[in-house]
């Protein structure tokens, strides 16, 4: 088996991060095993055309359990399997989410990850020019930016918040997260800005870190209860080893890393022995509190033609609350300028869609494995709608899209609703077409929750509980999931990592 000092499995948002920052030292050396392909194909850098890599080569095409609270429907879980995973594929949407949120997983015994102490890493990911010193950053590797004008069409959707008591917020990521306002995108002059991009391509070069693609872990190693290494299947499915001499670092993502723990023996015992896994750690929680962000678009046809859409589709949105007791923003309305809808296309071309989600989701669900082969199918179920009040959540953000589409900003525009059309009014009606046409932001996060408790599959420094040498750095680790697009959190979370792990060096 060769040796290293660091292996880390996976090459997506957090580690890509993980491997450029530890191998910043030149006397560390790194094998970062990625189970895709490199980033080379012209599509990934092209961000108008992020629609055609969701279920392409470089998605690993998951589709979840049938889910009864979407009327029976499976759905789509897309993943990223390329170097930078999900950031390769994503909406290149970037968005920290509610402050708030940290300091709740500090109050639960996530020491280190209060708000205080991510934002001074959110500072440090990013280039953002032109903004609040207190909050955002520059000279990072994350270059961002946003259209110089907004769009048409973008432009009505913020007057029509306003217009509905909603505040103008011209930064997201500034001092407060609710309100009306234009996202930033992880794009640098025309091309995408994936992990892959900003952190791998600088050190490629560097003598002490191995990339290596198409080699899909299968198996962590362990001598006793220490985590020693790794079996991957390289090119034409051969198994092979390689030896951490002083961590593992899994950062497969909230699918992947619970099923290659669960394959490993880590996991619910009763599942393990269920599959036919010998049980190394029984950990209960490998694979439960999976969390996503659930959607529902409302779709509209103009009257006139609409102006060509932003890179991404999506440029404006309005985050508020559902109740203004809450703590932190629990809903989002933003404008697809596309028909969007997963399963009713096609739409008349001259469309949009105003698109509702619940941003603190009550629901929970589980990753879990449909046998002992590393090439089966995990069985993944986020339970979308199991908790009613994200039902209710949805329902009135389909009260607000409505609202906003009946303003006087957009009546230029001449919106005529398309789905679920002007028949379905009373809040019944509402939440049948919810259950039935709700989909999601690929957002899954959870599966191997941080914190202070025993319970908890890592302590606050992400390390696996119940073993030595391991740890796991992605968004599988939230307690809770961010009030935001995830992606933004699984940078400042594979930057952490690498923190901690220099620490502890």
């Amino acid at each position: 088996m060769s040796d290293y000092d660091y292996i880390v499995v996976g090459a997506g948002s957090a580690g890509a991060v993980v491997a450029a920052r530890l191998t910043e030292a030149p006397d560390v050396r790194v094998l970062l095993l990625e189970a895709g392909k490199d980033d080379a194909a012209a599509q990934i850098h092209d961000p108008t055309a992020w629609f055609t890599l969701i279920g392409g080569e470089h998605d690993w095409g998951y589709t979840t359990v049938p889910q009864p609270g979407l009327a029976g429907h499976p759905q789509s879980a897309a993943r990223g399997k390329v170097l930078g995973g999900s950031s390769s594929i994503n909406v290149m949407t970037y968005v920290r989410g509610h402050l708030g949120t940290f300091d709740a997983w500090a109050a639960d015994g996530c020491t280190g990850w209060d708000a205080a102490a991510v934002l001074e890493t959110f500072r440090a990911i990013e280039h953002a020019e032109g903004r609040d010193p207190r909050f955002r950053g520059t000279g990072g590797p994350l270059r961002l930016s946003r259209a110089e004008t907004p769009n048409p069409l973008s432009t009505a959707f913020l007057d029509a918040a306003k217009e509905l008591g909603h505040p103008y917020n011209d930064d997201f990521n500034g001092a407060e997260s609710d309100g009306a306002g234009r996202h930033e995108w992880t794009i640098h002059e025309g091309r995408r800005q994936s992990t892959a991009v900003a952190y791998l391509d600088p050190a490629m070069d560097r003598p002490n870190l191995t990339v290596r693609t198409e080699a899909r872990a299968q198996r962590l190693l362990f001598e006793g209860n220490r985590c020693v290494g790794v079996e991957y299947a390289g090119s034409g499915g051969v198994a092979r080893r390689v030896r951490a001499v002083r961590e593992v670092i899994v950062c497969a993502g909230s699918v992947d890393s619970p099923k290659l723990l669960m394959l490993s023996g880590i996991g619910p015992a009763d599942h393990l022995r269920e599959v036919g896994v010998p049980v190394l750690v029984d950990a209960s929680e490998v694979g439960a509190n999976l969390q996503d962000h659930p959607l529902v678009g409302l779709v509209h046809e103009a009257g006139v033609p609409l102006p060509p859409p932003p890179p991404t589709t999506a440029e404006a949105a309005l985050f508020t609350r559902t109740d203004p007791g809450l703590s932190h923003p629990d809903l989002e309305v933003f404008l697809f300028h596309i028909p969007f809808h997963p399963r009713l296309l096609p739409f008349p071309p001259n469309s949009f869609t105003l698109t509702a989600a619940a941003m603190r989701p009550h629901s929970r669900g589980t990753v879990r494995l449909s046998g002992a082969d590393p090439e089966d199918r995990p069985l993944i179920d986020p339970g979308y709608l199991s908790d009613g009040r994200d039902l209710a959540t949805l329902v009135q953000g389909v009260e607000l899209a409505r609202s906003l589409a009946a303003t006087d900003a957009f009546e230029a525009w001449q919106p005529r609703e398309l789905l679920p059309g002007p028949g379905v009014s009373d809040r019944d009606g509402l939440a049948d077409f919810v259950r039935e046409n709700t989909g999601t932001y690929f957002h899954h996060v959870g599966t191997c929750r941080m914190g202070g408790d025993e319970q908890s599959v890592v302590d606050p420094r992400l390390c696996v509980r119940g073993v030595e040498g391991l740890r796991i750095a992605d968004g599988s680790i939230m307690p809770s999931i961010v009030s935001a697009n995830t992606n933004a959190a699984c940078v400042m979370i594979g930057e952490m990592a690498a923190e901690l792990i220099r620490a502890d060096a």
